[in-house]
């Protein structure tokens, strides 16, 4: 198999935090954040070599927009240092965001061998991980994916069956043999889920909710960066933007399921506490190109968050909530989720499509 090279079709088109924690960990990433690409830096992600930009593109986002809008978008963040494209099959109606990403990136000027491309599987036996695995390849037009990674683990239930004998992880390997993924990594939204996986496989990455709003109001993240800090995994930090839930009788600013930081102040510091956790290698902005474009600009601007910032977060996450407190209690009470925890998500549709 040609690596590094999109299919034919493509041709030449290219709960307290202390201040002391956080620098100990920025010295620790110092030397990993010396490259830069149009101003954006790029970290190693974890053991794996690689380096990946500090912000990646959000594949979600591409449901609000027509194919041209796509394509503009996806080569304006790559021209501004974005390399880390993120995807799955769970995202838009009949996999829309893939078509749409496939297409785009066909479409302009980006050398695949200058892009890590990442995507997921919702499924959690081998047949259906394997159908979802093929049908992405090629609906993203290409022979491989940088990344692939068990999408949204939350119970302990649900990770045994991807761990277990005809499970997801079975495809994912053999996978890899074939030279059709590289990297091997999962996402979660509970911390029973993240935990249960990384106790029971050796995955490169993990991907979990990182924000200030989670950490001041209930420690949400940090057993799970302890341990892939411990195991060598990158962290992809997702829902770093977030402050929470949309609280009652609020004016919703725009139409998502939670809130964001909407001024490129709040972006900033939002943006540099996530990325000062070791070991977070990128995070992942809500699913809208505006949203993109101000953490693009939060990363060019990244340095070790300050005392005064933290300080200033801390006080913005007294009027904000949990945005996973739901569904972390119901996981822990051993409840399966039958009911969706946020009705206007877009990912309900799809139970365990969560990112």
């Amino acid at each position: 198999m040609k690596r590094r090279t999109f299919l034919k079709g493509m041709g030449g088109i290219a709960t307290s935090l202390t201040v002391p924690s956080i620098v100990s960990c920025e010295q620790a990433l110092s030397k990993k954040q010396d490259d830069k690409v149009a101003g954006l830096p790029r970290r190693t992600l974890g053991r794996t070599g690689e380096k990946v930009s500090v912000v990646g593109f959000p594949g979600l986002a591409l449901s609000h927009y027509d194919q041209d809008r796509c394509n503009a978008g996806l080569l304006d963040a790559f021209e501004r240092g974005v390399n880390y494209y993120d995807v799955a099959p769970a995202y838009g109606k009949d996999g829309d965001c893939e078509k749409k990403m496939g297409i785009g990136l066909q479409a302009v000027a980006i050398d695949r061998s200058r892009i890590f491309l990442a995507c997921k599987t919702r499924m959690r036996d081998k047949e259906g991980a394997r159908f979802e695995l093929e049908r992405s390849l090629k609906r993203l037009k290409t022979d491989h994916f940088d990344l692939y990674q068990l999408h949204c683990l939350r119970t302990p239930e649900e990770v045994k069956k991807a761990l277990g004998p005809g499970g997801a992880i079975e495809t994912l390997l053999e996978a890899k043999e074939e030279g059709k993924v590289k990297y091997l990594g999962f996402s979660a939204h509970t911390t029973k889920g993240a935990l249960e996986a990384m106790k029971g496989f050796r995955f490169d990455t993990v991907m979990f909710p990182i924000n200030f709003v989670e950490f001041f109001k209930m420690g949400f993240g940090k057993p799970v960066l302890e341990l892939a800090n411990k195991q060598g995994a990158a962290v992809l930090a997702i829902k770093p933007l977030s402050k929470g839930p949309w609280p009652e009788g609020a004016n919703r600013t725009r139409k998502w399921w939670y809130r964001a930081t909407e001024t490129q102040e709040e972006a900033n510091l939002a943006m540099r506490f996530t990325l000062s956790q070791k070991p977070v290698a990128a995070g992942i902005p809500p699913s809208f190109l505006d949203l993109l474009d101000k953490a693009i600009e939060a990363g060019r601007s990244y340095h070790t968050i300050t005392e005064a910032e933290t300080l200033k977060l801390q006080e913005m996450a007294k009027n904000c909530e949990s945005l996973f407190r739901r569904e972390e209690e119901r996981v822990a009470r051993g409840d399966l989720l039958h009911s969706p925890v946020y009705p206007d998500s877009p990912h309900e549709c799809c139970p365990g499509a969560y990112v």
